[in-house]
């Protein structure tokens, strides 16, 4: 099992998973062109992803869903209140999903989770070839005893690290969204994420990522430090999923 990351933050994000012939893209930020390009960054096409999965409805996660699916009749799947989203379109072929149900995908097995974010039904994927478990977890404002359970003993986990408390205290943001940045369905900061460490089993842990930081109101230097005292291993083991260049294929 392989994973990779065309980019991760308020501009754009999405996360290849791929074994053998199956592609799953975790949602896809990006408009259809860049997300070509970005694929083809990765030596990856458009044209050989086997399904979308869809974590929730903001801009940064759906914005190219559509286009991408008509254009190459991909498989979205997705829950029913992310679905009644309008923003998606008309979807060649769209399958609701329960985050209570195991889904089979190729080589793969999906397990949903639900998470508290301010969207209408939000949720995240553990991802499962049988042998490698691939856990993701942005774009939550707190963290849950299920969202604990999910992402125990994984082989690997792209992480979000939002913020440093400090940088968006006292950053540019208004009030409001500072209040909804930090608040229980916004997103994770670098201590929230460390103390999510610290409840999983992590004997088994090879790649962990660092992903959707605020370009104002964080910095890898600051992930990296926070994540790596919760595992008690070297800074540079961790690696950040960024805007721009997002993250290189990763072996599990």
């Amino acid at each position: 099992m392989q994973f990779a990351s065309l980019g991760s933050g308020s501009k754009g994000n999405a996360t290849v998973v791929r074994k053998g012939s199956t592609r799953l893209m975790i949602d896809c930020g990006f408009s259809l062109r860049e997300t070509e390009r970005r694929l083809a960054r990765l030596g990856e096409e458009a044209a050989n992803l086997t399904a979308i999965l869809v974590t929730h409805e903001h801009a940064d996660h759906i914005r190219g869903v559509g286009p991408l699916a008509r254009k190459f009749s991909l498989p979205v799947l997705i829950t029913r209140g992310t679905a009644n989203h309008q923003g998606l379109g008309k979807l060649p072929q769209q399958q609701c999903i329960d985050v209570d149900e195991t889904l089979v995908v190729g080589a793969f097995e999906i397990q949903p989770y639900p998470v508290p974010h301010d969207a209408r039904e939000p949720c995240q994927y553990v991802i499962d070839d049988g042998n490698r478990r691939f856990g993701m977890l942005t774009d939550t404002g707190s963290l849950t005893e299920h969202i604990k359970q999910s992402l125990s003993a994984c082989d690997a986990l792209l992480l979000e690290c939002n913020h440093d408390r400090e940088m968006l205290k006292n950053g540019p943001y208004p009030y409001h969204l500072k209040q909804r940045v930090s608040g229980r369905f916004g997103h994770l900061s670098n201590d929230q994420a460390a103390e999510l460490l610290q409840h999983l089993d992590t004997t088994k842990l090879k790649h962990l990522v660092a992903a959707h930081l605020s370009e104002q109101n964080n910095t890898p230097e600051f992930a990296r430090q926070a994540l790596s005292a919760a595992l008690g291993c070297e800074e540079d083991w961790i690696s950040v999923a960024d805007q721009h260049n997002g993250l290189g294929w990763r072996h599990i």
